[in-house]
């Protein structure tokens, strides 16, 4: 029986339409324009490479040459695989759907042992990371976040704030000495870096309509760092860009963290760790006797500001918990001393002229 098929010699990258045949203990390869034998394969040396499972036509070899042939003709593939007992030739292709549940279920399993993996690993073992390296990293995220900004430079406004983080630190049993830093401008927004480093932006103090306001920002955010929020969620959002780029072809760099739109990713805070912060922050204002209630203040006016609560739209999509929620579980009554004396507030206000 003759059919048509492709020959590869292994050698070059061409590729000739020949027939091919079986006789007795061989199979023949000829051109069929002149019946010229290109080559002649015992059967006992045919080898299959590959198989029906992953290939529609798998390749046929002879032991000890680079030289392939495919057999397109069906009939021609069955008798083929019949006279030189090579089943893997012409076995029945595997349907579809087993391979895709197979494949998708290795897949889940797969996700789910890595966020087990990136859950352990950002909850108990970042925090385990030495502070000297937490403060190295926390310090290269700032530069780079920050490069370009005007910093202020008020000693007094500086001293201030960062005497109060500093005694809610200690409060919190943090371990470890905080900095503030104030950047010139805006957004009305401050967050808190691996290492103790916080960030604030003066928009946020010159909207404040007093230090307990500020105070209630700063104890929310020395609530992140006594939780260890930073280095959690970074190791949590570059566990999971390496998983993302396992399953794209493409590479996580652990050791660039100058990308600014990956380190603004990294920062965020996920609404548990949110709601951890409003909790702790909380608590150690009240912890040192101090006014609690410029916290739900500042929430409420955020949401005179913006009315239609972005968190409460996004719903489950948004990282922060809907803004309503946040002033009933911070509500505080306005008792307690100030966080700030009159002096400090006036120098805190003008740090940045």
């Amino acid at each position: 029986m003759a059919g048509p098929a492709r020959y590869y010699d292994g050698i070059t990258a061409s590729v000739t339409e020949v027939g091919a045949k079986w006789g007795i203990g061989e199979l023949i390869i000829y051109r069929p324009d002149d019946f010229s034998i290109v080559a002649r394969w015992r059967l006992e040396d045919l080898v299959v490479l590959g198989d029906t499972e992953h290939e529609a036509v798998p390749l046929v070899s002879v032991a000890g040459s680079d030289a392939r042939l495919v057999v397109v003709e069906p009939a021609l593939r069955t008798e083929l695989a019949r006279v030189a007992y090579l089943a893997a030739l012409d076995a029945p292709r595997p349907k579809a759907a087993p391979r895709v549940l197979k494949l998708g279920a290795a897949l889940v399993v797969l996700v789910a042992a890595f966020f087990g993996l990136v859950d352990y690993g950002s909850e108990y073992a970042a925090p385990l990371v030495p502070y000297r390296l937490q403060a190295k990293v926390g310090r290269e995220v700032r530069d780079e976040l920050l490069a370009g900004r005007t910093l202020c430079k008020g000693t007094e406004g500086l001293k201030a704030i960062n005497d109060l983080a500093n005694r809610l630190a200690r409060t919190g049993e943090l371990g470890h000495p905080v900095g503030v830093t104030i950047v010139k401008g805006g957004p009305v927004n401050a967050f808190t870096l691996p290492g103790g480093y916080l960030v604030f932006y003066s928009e946020l103090i010159d909207q404040a309509k007093d230090g307990e306001q500020v105070a209630g920002v700063l104890a929310h955010e020395i609530g992140h760092a006594v939780n260890e929020h930073p280095i959690k969620g970074m190791a949590r959002q570059y566990g999971i860009n390496l998983l993302l780029g396992l399953l794209t072809g493409g590479y996580s760099d652990l050791g660039t963290l100058g990308s600014g739109s990956s380190l603004l990713l990294a920062l965020r805070n996920g609404r548990a760790f949110e709601r951890e912060a409003d909790a702790t922050g909380i608590r150690l204002l009240e912890k040192r006797g101090l006014r609690a209630d410029g916290m739900s203040r500042f929430f409420e006016q955020l949401m005179q500001h913006e009315p239609a609560d972005t968190a409460l739209s996004l719903g489950i999509w948004s990282d922060h918990p809907p803004t309503a929620e946040r002033i009933a579980a911070t509500k505080r009554p306005p008792t307690g001393r100030p966080a700030f004396t009159e002096q400090e507030w006036k120098a805190l206000r003008s740090v940045c002229d």
